[in-house]
């Protein structure tokens, strides 16, 4: 039975196999490392270009804690979604090999381009510094401390933009202790805080700050805040601090570094404050995590394009709605609030139009611009960024607009907030239903829909539910 067990396990590893790299061409190595090769591969059938992380299983089984650190990574990057961090997309293993494809990053490390540059302007040094609390920040939010920060572990893409990888080292929510702390001490010696080191208990997410600091330190000075052959002598210049933050900074770069490379992390600055600091909010633009109802990014670029917005018939920017989906959108009838934090009404926001997809976008584009947002057209859908500024609110905004189709001349129109804060979408949401004419919208009423006043009549027949799963018939 065991042996047969063994072989039904092998032929499914096998097969598993088989359909991953079946689906790619493997083409150069990318890297080497301890327990494998990473090799290029492109998707047969896209184009699309990823990485994909080849693991000898014998050589992780042959390092004692090595196995539980692929799979503390694997766990981790399934549950992380978030520009500024890299993307796991499918994962496969045989009785022999273990394989990851990841998005293709093809800019090289941080540490590269620190290197090549000598240092990077507080400019350039300041707007990748953003992108990494970013993206820290959101693993935070999702209980992963990175633990081993440092440019080696910071890629760059072809348009300049961060991605934090290699999470083998970091702790999840079952780490903490019963004192809410770590307590196994790892990282690169030169990025480690001070408080790793005393073996007495750490916040992650402060010790993951101070490696944010020193690599903040490295892109604006060109060398490491602490530094010793002696690896004493090393560990006693970050228990004090022991270093200089030039002059020649501005002044806002030199308090943002002094505050960050604080050895007592009672007195560190924290995560809301290093995104409130005045260097640090110049030109900030804040990043959200992907949309988690997003088929297309969840997904990442395995799925085709699909069509851009467009009046042309057969559009598909818009989706023809059968009556089961329209009954759903009913309020009344809309189970999502039992799997959702936040109340569904508060979420999403619903309204009727005669006007075309195109002029509804456009419109929406419109508001949502003059009202300080950015707006960037994804596929069918419009999405709208931008920041809740306050002074204890710096989070990112993230909320999709997408049209579905009642009838020829008849759309409803969804506005779904992802991430930010409510009363600032209820505000976006007055600002675009009094542009396009309307008087209410469902969601913050007790009302079904917003209707214009042109198709009051229209509508109500569209919102009567047919016996039949079909497409809600024109009239």
């Amino acid at each position: 039975m065991v042996a047969t067990g063994d072989a039904e396990e092998a032929a499914a590893g096998c097969r598993a196999r088989a359909a991953l790299l079946g689906a790619y061409e493997l083409g150069r190595t990318l890297g080497e490392g301890s327990f494998g090769k990473v090799k290029h591969a492109r998707h047969r059938a896209t184009g699309d270009h990823f990485a994909v992380k080849i693991l000898d299983r014998g050589r992780v089984l042959s390092l004692r804690g090595a196995d539980d650190q692929v799979r503390r990574e694997i766990a981790t990057l399934t549950m992380l979604a978030h520009p500024n961090v890299v993307r796991l997309h499918e994962v496969a293993a045989s009785k022999t090999k273990i394989y990851m494809v990841l998005e293709f990053v093809n800019g090289g490390e941080l540490f590269d381009r620190i290197a090549m540059k000598g240092k990077l302007s507080e400019r350039e040094g300041r707007r990748l510094f953003q992108q990494l609390i970013d993206g820290v920040s959101y693993c935070h939010g999702k209980g992963v401390y990175h633990r081993d920060l440092k440019p080696e572990n910071v890629l760059i893409d072809r348009k300049g933009n961060i991605k934090i990888s290699d999470f083998g080292l970091c702790a999840l929510p079952q780490h903490l202790g019963k004192d809410g702390l770590l307590h196994t001490t790892c990282g690169s010696p030169n990025y480690i805080a001070p408080e790793v080191l005393q073996n007495r208990g750490y916040d992650g997410s402060l010790s993951d700050i101070w490696s944010c600091g020193v690599i903040l330190y490295i892109m604006l000075i060109g060398q490491l805040p602490f530094d010793d052959r002696n690896m004493v002598v090393l560990y006693q210049k970050i228990f004090k601090g022991d270093t200089k933050v030039p002059e020649w900074l501005s002044p806002g770069a030199q308090n943002l570094l002094k505050r960050i490379l604080e050895p007592n992390p009672m007195k560190r600055i924290n995560m809301a404050e290093i995104k409130l600091h005045e260097w640090f909010q110049k030109d900030y633009t804040p990043v959200g995590p992907y949309d988690d109802d997003d088929e297309d990014v969840r997904l990442g670029a395995i799925l085709p394009v699909k069509q851009q917005i467009s009046e042309a018939p057969g559009d598909k920017s818009t989706h023809q709605m059968n009556a089961f989906q329209l009954i759903g959108m009913a309020s009344s009838l809309d189970l999502s609030g039992f799997f959702e934090e936040e109340g569904v009404s508060q979420r999403k926001i619903r309204f009727t139009s005669t006007l075309t997809p195109k002029d509804l976008f456009d419109k929406i584009d419109v508001s949502a611009t003059q009202s300080g947002f950015h707006v960037q057209r994804a596929h069918s859908k419009l999405k709208i960024t931008g920041n809740c500024n306050g002074p204890n609110n710096p989070s990112p905004f993230l909320v999709c607009a997408e049209v579905f189709v009642l009838g020829p001349s008849l759309h409803v129109v969804e506005l779904r907030k992802s991430q930010g804060d409510t009363a600032v979408y209820k505000k976006l949401c007055d600002r675009i239903s009094s542009d396009l004419g309307l008087t209410r919208y469902s969601g913050w009423s007790s009302s079904l829909t917003t209707i214009s006043p042109a198709s009051t009549a229209e509508a109500r027949r569209h919102w009567l539910p047919c016996d039949e799963c079909c497409v809600v018939p024109p009239h």
